[in-house]
């Protein structure tokens, strides 16, 4: 079998579960891999299976061994050994095979691209999540600077700074300069899902609570903002997670749009 007709073949072997998880059936891919034995092909299994090991990884999480029952007589059956693979056991058996074979040498390029497309996807997935929820948290804030109007503040930016004061237990100066960020930088530009949501929601349950206590004046409505930040970050403390100006920040939300918009095809004209 040529190079590519391994592709084709360790393509069309591909099944794909209810959860969508791509998997391969061994006995699927000893042949399209050039091992003409079960004999010779599970020992570059069993290599795998130490280096999954060696790397901090369950195996069993990768190669799950399994058994079917096969006909080898007219009337006779018995049961052979098989195994479910992920992609990542697939190319560490890819890794561990035979370098003389020459079908190995096609499977590693193919796992190893499979394994990086999936990564990108992935990726993007979760930079559609991370754009959705600045997208949210800038409604929020649109949201609490109406309540907060609403209620009489005048001096937004002290308003901000009390918020600031009760999540982050400091000013937006100093938050910036924990993270790194540099003075022209938004701090929300460059904050990841878990930062993005936990403004959201102190954000949130402040304007609600403006409006249910019904909060009059400068100093009443920041203490309000400040004080449900100090309950967000109890609630954060609780259950073990990290504090907001502890979290790293992530890649600019700016520049990363801008990277995705450049690798999109120009349209024709």
């Amino acid at each position: 079998m040529d190079f590519d007709g391994t592709i084709v073949a360790l393509d069309t072997a591909k099944k794909v579960a209810p959860s969508k998880v791509e998997y391969w059936m061994a006995r699927d891919i000893q042949l399209v891999l050039g091992y003409k034995t079960w004999e010779g092909f599970e020992p570059a299994i069993k290599r795998a299976m130490r280096a999954c090991e060696e790397t901090g990884e369950e195996p069993q999480k990768h190669f799950r061994q399994t058994s079917k029952m096969v006909r080898i007589g007219s009337d006779t059956r018995r049961a052979i050994t098989d195994y479910f693979m992920d992609r990542y056991a697939c190319y560490l058996v890819a890794m561990n095979g035979d370098s003389s074979i020459a079908q190995i040498a096609a499977a590693q390029r193919y796992f190893a691209v499979q394994t990086r497309k999936l990564e990108l996807q992935e990726e993007g997935e979760l930079l559609d999540k991370r754009i959705e929820q600045r997208k949210r948290l800038t409604t929020a804030v649109m949201k609490l600077n109406m309540a907060a109007k609403a209620a009489g503040v005048q001096n937004f930016a002290l308003f901000h700074d009390a918020g600031y004061r009760g999540l982050y237990e400091m000013g937006l100066g100093e938050i910036k300069n924990k993270k790194g960020l540099s003075n022209k930088e938004e701090l929300y530009d460059r904050a990841g899902r878990a930062e993005l949501a936990a403004n959201e929601f102190h954000k949130t349950q402040t304007e609600e609570k403006i409006a249910k206590d019904r909060i009059q004046g400068q100093l009443q409505a920041q203490q309000t903002y400040k004080q449900v930040g100090h309950e967000v970050r109890a609630a954060i403390r609780k259950i073990g997670g990290t504090m907001p100006e502890d979290m790293k920040p992530e890649e600019s939300l700016k520049k990363l749009e801008r990277k995705r918009k450049k690798k999109l095809p120009k349209p024709r004209t």
